[in-house]
């Protein structure tokens, strides 16, 4: 009979992330284990690569962001909506160093062409939720939904990089004014 877990696979990826943010793209499986606060060898004996570790956050990544994104946006008026769920996608960034070392981390994912599917996939199913929540909301002047969910996916990633370079307050706060001005401008009709 086998030995029961003690910690999941969610729980090593989350720890994953955490060591993403502390030690940048350089982390181990080491400092994952010691996030997760198991031995090296619960890390390697799962995922057996680190690799193998980004690709599998990678997947749970893509089936779980469009549940957590309209997690946040359930019940909310479509413009309160959009904002709820693109604020959902920087869960977890807080300060300046963390978010370079995720960022540091993307560069090297985007060189690997299965890592660079997978955040295709997570990406992809960000900007089908945005694209729902925009087909809901009533914006004369922005651009098709689809259109709308790309251009506000890529500032948001815009904001986050400028931040990171720039910090000036709580980056959610940024990223909320931010929206904000990029909806108020689409709520206008453009003119004839």
């Amino acid at each position: 009979m086998a030995r029961p877990r003690k910690v999941s696979d969610d729980e090593l990826m989350a720890a994953c992330g955490r060591a993403i943010g502390r030690f940048g793209p350089g982390f181990t499986l080491a400092q994952v284990a010691g996030e997760a606060g198991v031995a090296v060898g619960t890390v390697a004996g799962r995922f057996g690569s680190k690799r193998r570790l980004l690709l599998a956050m990678m997947t749970t990544g893509a089936e779980g962001v469009a549940p957590l994104l309209r997690a946040a946006a359930e019940g909310r008026p479509p413009l309160d909506a959009i904002t709820a769920a693109v604020l959902a996608t920087t869960e977890g960034v807080a300060d300046p160093a963390s978010t370079s070392n995720h960022l540091g981390q993307l560069g090297i994912d985007l060189a690997d062409p299965a890592l660079r599917a997978g955040f295709a996939r997570l990406r992809a199913a960000v900007r089908a939720v945005l694209t729902d929540l925009f087909t809901a909301a009533d914006l004369p002047g922005a651009p098709p939904p689809a259109q709308a969910a790309r251009i506000v996916a890529a500032m948001a990633h815009g904001a986050l990089m400028d931040w990171a370079l720039a910090p000036e307050g709580a980056v959610a706060d940024v990223l909320r004014a931010d929206l904000a001005a990029v909806l108020a401008g689409w709520r206008v009709s453009p003119p004839a």
